[in-house]
């Protein structure tokens, strides 16, 4: 698998990404569990709670991984620049802490911001797979 040798930080921003994903999730179910909230049972839709942000800081995750996997796979496959890549590629992952930070802590702006930086990543890991083509 020596083609995959530059592209090792990408590599590990998927593993990462994974974790950072497994934390949310855990941080959703102990909130859930401290505030008494029936599992498979509605959240109440209001920023002001701790739930609500954690199950949307894990729900925004979700929306995006695909994503990632398809980009990072398409600019190794098509033998991408690997320094763009890995560096996308890990924009990405510090936006997407960034934003679960901020939607933890109900800063709104920063979040955006952060939801911008990652969601510029994956158009930038995109751009560089499809740049090996030309």
């Amino acid at each position: 698998m020596e083609f995959i040798e530059p592209y090792r930080l990408s590599v590990l921003v998927l593993g990462l990404s994974g974790a950072l994903f497994w934390i949310q999730l855990a941080i959703v179910d102990v909130v859930g569990i401290k505030t008494k909230h029936t599992p498979g049972f509605s959240i109440e839709q209001d920023h002001n709670q701790l739930l609500f942000r954690a199950n949307r800081a894990l729900a925004n995750s979700n929306e995006s991984i695909g994503i990632l996997l398809l980009f990072v796979l398409f600019a190794m496959l098509s033998n991408a620049n690997p320094d763009w890549l890995n560096n996308s590629a890990l924009t990405y992952f510090i936006g997407r802490a960034l934003h679960m930070l901020c939607y933890y802590l109900n800063i709104k702006v920063l979040r955006s911001i952060a939801f911008a930086i990652s969601f510029s990543a994956l158009l930038a890991m995109f751009i560089v797979g499809l740049l090996a083509w030309i």
